[in-house]
């Protein structure tokens, strides 16, 4: 990367819409927090990576199998996520004999599985929000109570026994 000041000019698509800005000097890079849903294999690697094809992964995006994210012109990129699920159809076509089909509605059920699951601990939240809060609006209720207008008597315990016969 050149300088604007060298003599060779600035930077190769400098200004244009869409190029980074350069950061000034000094000051530190950004921070990429890399998940295991971030795309970041092309598909050579990925296929490497998950013993497969690079064909077999583009006929399994065609199928809707495993959809990696896509760049600007289109190429694919998969996540680490996206090559565990390639290893996990790779596994239940070889070993357990399960065609296409079969493993496209097992993914689809293991998605609405985990969104299911997701939905749960939200609304489970949410309940714990509502208790809190019904709790902390009683105890405001019972430390509004007038304290001073209610007679206070002091009950003297007894051990005496009281038979009680109804009138006739």
């Amino acid at each position: 990367m050149t300088t604007p000041d060298s003599p060779i000019g600035p930077g190769l698509g400098e200004g244009l819409p869409g190029s980074v800005p350069r950061r000034p000097r000094g000051t530190p890079a950004p921070q990429y927090v890399l998940t295991e849903d971030t795309p970041v294999y092309v598909i050579s690697v990925a296929a490497e990576l998950s013993g497969l094809h690079p064909q077999t992964l583009r006929q399994y995006d065609r199928l809707g199998l495993v959809s990696p994210d896509r760049t600007a012109g289109r190429g694919r990129r998969y996540s680490a996520r996206d090559i565990q699920q390639l290893r996990e159809v790779q596994r239940l076509s070889q070993d357990e004999g399960i065609n296409l089909a079969g493993i496209k509605r097992i993914i689809e059920l293991e998605n609405q599985v985990a969104a299911l699951q997701a939905r749960v601990a939200e609304l489970a939240d949410a309940l714990d929000g509502a208790a809190t809060a019904i709790q902390q609006r009683e105890a405001a209720v019972h430390a509004s109570y007038r304290r001073d207008l209610v007679p206070y008597q002091q009950v003297q315990q007894s051990s005496a026994l009281v038979v009680w016969r109804p009138k006739r």
